[in-house]
């Protein structure tokens, strides 16, 4: 449902200071997802938990280029963040809609501190996998309340650039693992890869130290009863007391939503189906355009392909620079150049780079062979365009438009975020 026009406000400080915490989840997200892959391709790090995959690595004998790194372990050590994601985002709805987006984003929080706690301290590769499951659940908890936490705060004009703030700090997130894994890889004595992984700790700690100073939302407040706190709430973030047009669509919308009895039967209704449809199929499509490929294993990829460890890891730096900018690009022109028409550019600029890319590595990389110089830096070019339309178009609008669609009554009795379920978004 389109939001009227005639809301009155401003853009606050106030409003300002709030989101640009509550997005420091968006920057674990980013870190937490990205570190992995950086980690996965240090020495010091494969020796003590994945032995076999090291010893292949420095053997003489050729081995398959699709078979260095062939570990299910390897890939459970990788991959865990995704199913404890995804099991949380069921609770962290509930929780969201019944405690407030605050309380979430702070369970959110100390999941992360533990989580990279016991990653930086590990010493068996159980601690290990435990460590990633932990910061699992601290993405299902903030990918669920952040974006909504920035979609409710902001003024609805601006709610497009501000919801783009979520996946400016995930990409900003993988460019500063980036930037970490390759300043850790060189450490002597081959610890690095604990300060890479123990380092997540440091913006999760200051998003749970501040979560409880955070301001609950006015759709929050509303939606548990407090409707006077709400409006000076609304007030106070509009920066202006007539807020009365915006104030009444909340009460009206809450009302609507606490006639709901069943609110997933009421979702699964005809009137709501293409906006269920999309709620699924746009977070869907986010992963399988490959990003998760590129937030996961550049480093590998790129190793892979016949570059050092150092080169390896300063590609993929290369990538979550392009990949930054043009999510600020992005968030400068979404609200005047509309979602559908950056879906489409952004979608050429990912498919053309990607048919590119497997023809390159299909007709010059082989099963035992290494990608030229040459090659090689086309590859990183292609691979560059390819992230650069991910974060004009999919890597945003995946989280903005599934926190949009939905009509008033159905968001605020937890339906379309019921259905956001925990996925990387370059992630």
């Amino acid at each position: 449902m389109s939001e009227p026009v005639h809301y009155n406000g401003k853009i606050t400080r106030f409003v300002l200071l709030s989101s640009v915490i509550a997005a420091t989840g968006g920057l674990i997200f980013g870190y937490g997802t990205g570190v992995a892959g950086g980690v996965a391709s240090m020495g010091p790090f494969l020796e003590k938990f994945f032995p076999a995959i090291y010893r292949q690595m420095n053997e003489k004998r050729v081995v398959s280029n699709y078979c260095k790194f062939d570990s299910q372990l390897l890939t459970s050590f990788t991959s865990s963040v995704l199913l404890s994601g995804l099991l949380a985002t069921f609770f962290a709805s509930s929780a969201t809609r019944a405690l407030g987006r605050r309380a979430s984003i702070l369970i959110g929080g100390l999941a992360f501190i533990a989580g990279s706690a016991l990653g930086g301290a590990a010493n068996n590769i159980y601690m290990l996998i435990f460590g990633r499951l932990l910061l699992g659940v601290g993405f299902g908890f903030t990918n669920q309340s952040v974006p909504l936490y920035l979609s409710e705060m902001a003024p609805p004009k601006y709610r497009g650039a501000f919801n783009f703030g979520f996946q400016l700090c995930i990409g900003f997130g993988g460019l500063l693992s980036s930037l970490v894994n390759y300043g850790t890889v060189n450490i002597s004595g081959g610890w690095g890869w604990r300060l890479s992984l123990a380092l997540v700790a440091a913006p999760a700690f200051i998003l749970t130290v501040w979560a409880p100073f955070l301001p609950e939302t006015p759709n929050s407040l509303v939606q548990q009863g407090d409707q006077e706190n709400a409006k000076r709430m609304l007030q106070k973030i509009r920066g202006t007391n007539d807020v009365e047009a915006e104030f009444d669509d909340l009460i009206t919308a809450s009302n609507a939503s606490k006639n709901i009895k069943h609110p997933f039967k009421k979702i699964l209704q005809r009137k709501y189906r293409p906006q269920l449809v999309m709620s699924i199929a746009i977070p869907f499509f986010q992963q399988v355009t490959g990003i998760s490929v590129i937030s996961f294993y550049a480093p590998i990829l790129f190793l892979t392909t016949g570059s050092g460890v150092s080169a390896s890891l300063m590609s993929s730096v290369v990538l979550g620079l392009a990949g930054t900018a043009m999510t600020l690009l992005s968030a400068l022109i979404v609200d005047k150049q509309g979602r559908k028409a950056l879906f489409h550019i952004g979608g050429i600029l990912m498919f053309v780079p990607q048919m590119m890319i497997g023809g390159v590595m299909a007709a010059k990389l082989g099963d035992q062979g290494e990608l030229s110089k040459g090659y090689g830096v086309l590859v990183l070019i292609m691979m560059c365009i390819y992230s650069a339309g991910f974060g004009l178009s999919w890597g945003p609008l995946g989280w903005l438009v599934t926190s949009e669609i939905f009509p008033l009554e159905i968001s605020m009795g937890g339906g379309d975020d019921s259905f956001r379920l925990c996925l990387p978004a370059g992630d």
